[in-house]
């Protein structure tokens, strides 16, 4: 049977995060003394995940000349964003290099979530979907988007992340079914947002997503505050 491939948004431009690793694209910032890529690697390919394609941009070159296209025994390829595309435009960029028939991971590159592969793929394969995303509980305000779902995990709206109180948000992790991307209004090289405009847009023409709330440890690197953070959560 074929790999598993992931696709990891590693293209944003990390202003938030400029003032602690001014030289460095947001994905290689130091945790622990390795980058934080090398952690959320290590995670996926224990996982069982055997291929990744990295869409870069902002600095890139920091992060191939570390990774190459070999990682601990995984073939790592890259998509180049000459100009910054958004989650969704890089993600449709990285699409076209991957099997256009078998559901594949996509991954947040400044955001350490550690769901389950396989209970993800199980669950989104049981329910015909064609989006599943991996949910964690917040109570943080204005940061996360948040998710309202049906009794059977069917997502029904995509909130702001303003409400109040403790909720499931998106994890940045997704199983993701290729006849999602067919046939829509976005096209490789557009700018375009996937939590702004893809995910609704998805909703809106009635494709099926689904969310499984996930225990495992989440971090994301986006602000100062919780990147130091980070070591105490990666570092073993």
């Amino acid at each position: 049977m074929a790999v598993a491939t992931a696709i990891i948004l590693a293209g944003g431009l990390g202003t938030r995060l400029r003032s602690l690793v001014p030289d460095l694209p947001k994905p290689m910032a130091p945790i622990g003394g390795r980058p934080f890529l090398a952690h959320q690697l290590d995670y996926w390919i224990a996982q069982g995940i055997g291929r990744f394609v990295l869409s870069v941009g902002y600095r890139y070159e920091a992060i191939t000349a570390y990774f190459g296209t070999r990682y601990k025994g995984v073939d790592l390829e890259y998509v180049i964003e000459e100009r910054p595309l958004g989650t969704g435009g890089g993600l449709l960029l990285a699409a076209e290099k991957i099997s256009h028939e078998r559901p594949f991971l996509l991954l947040n590159g400044d955001t350490y979530f550690a769901a389950d592969w396989k209970v993800l793929s199980a669950y989104a394969l049981a329910h015909d979907a064609d989006w599943c995303l991996s949910l964690f509980r917040t109570s943080e305000e204005g940061r996360y988007m948040g998710i309202e779902m049906s009794p059977d995990g069917q997502i029904t709206s995509l909130k702001s992340g303003r409400a109040q109180g403790s909720r499931l948000a998106n994890g940045g992790v997704y199983w993701v079914h290729p006849r999602a991307l067919r046939g829509g209004r976005f096209a490789p090289g557009e700018k375009a947002s996937l939590e702004d405009d893809m995910f609704p847009a998805a909703l809106a023409s009635g494709q099926r997503l689904f969310g499984v709330e996930c225990a495992g440890t989440f971090i994301d690197i986006g602000v100062p505050k919780d990147y130091h953070r980070a070591a105490t959560l990666l570092v073993r």
